[in-house]
């Protein structure tokens, strides 16, 4: 099939925490492949610039992620600009806590599972009641989850537990949007993003050589991922944990 127009012309899209990296490479394919775009993040500075980035389709809303008022301002003006809601990417999530569980702070574990888990459901219960899934294309949620949530990775170990969570979550809801709305998630292993710097600092030769394809992922290899996805191409994948480690589990490698 051909799209002249982009596989996902006339749609619409919201992509949290977008502002760089693997959100904001995720928002810059959907605008490539003809969708409109609102995306969100903390930094409002950093967010304008992204904004400008993707160009007249995009729009940007500041605020944090785990903030009930943030959200009902973004659907609303995602309902003001485009008027629909096909698309949801929950990209939005906290660094892990370092250091091992034993020690862990209670008070900084109830956030990461606040932003990460809670607020992924947070923003599909709200996507849901703005009318995500009601065109006749049906909608599409995407949610990101990491490798940690499968292979415990030491030091990140309550990260991981939050991704397992974010894994079951979207399963959980596939079974219950379906057949209006499709869920799936990926879950990426070491991306070249400003978490993986700093917490490979000086590996980063060694880490890649431990992945078969022999490098390190991208954002945009993330992306091309969440863009199959989204398109009418997947339309009987539902419930899905897309592994995005360039072969790393299956060479007996960790996160």
């Amino acid at each position: 099939m051909t799209h002249p127009d982009g596989p996902l012309s006339g749609r619409a899209a919201l992509v949290t925490g977008a502002s760089r990296g693997i959100g904001l490479a995720i928002a810059r394919r959907f605008i490539a492949e003809g969708a409109s775009v609102c995306v969100t993040a903390r930094g409002a500075e950093a967010l304008a610039d992204a904004v400008a980035d993707l160009g007249a389709r995009a729009i940007g809303v500041a605020g944090a992620a785990d903030d009930p008022a943030h959200r009902e301002e973004v659907f609303a003006r995602i309902a003001s600009e485009f008027g629909r809601l096909d698309i949801l990417v929950n990209n939005a999530g906290i660094n892990p806590v370092y250091g091992p569980l034993a020690d862990l702070d209670l008070d900084a574990a109830r956030k990461v599972l606040e932003v990460n888990v809670i607020g992924t459901l947070a923003w599909t219960q709200q996507a849901v009641r703005a009318g995500l899934g009601e065109q006749a294309s049906g909608g599409a949620i995407v949610n990101l989850s990491s490798v940690a949530g499968d292979v415990p990775s030491p030091g990140i170990g309550w990260y991981g537990v939050s991704k397992a969570a974010v894994s079951h979550l979207t399963r959980a809801l596939s079974v219950e949007l379906a057949p209006r709305i499709r869920v799936n998630a990926v879950a990426p292993a070491v991306v070249k993003t400003r978490f993986a710097e700093a917490l490979y600092e000086g590996r980063e030769v060694e880490v890649a050589a431990a992945y078969p394809v022999g490098r390190l992922g991208t954002p945009d290899d993330v992306a091309d991922a969440v863009a199959y996805l989204c398109d009418d191409g997947s339309g009987w994948v539902t419930g899905q944990v897309l592994t995005l480690d360039g072969g790393l589990l299956n060479a007996g490698g960790t996160a």
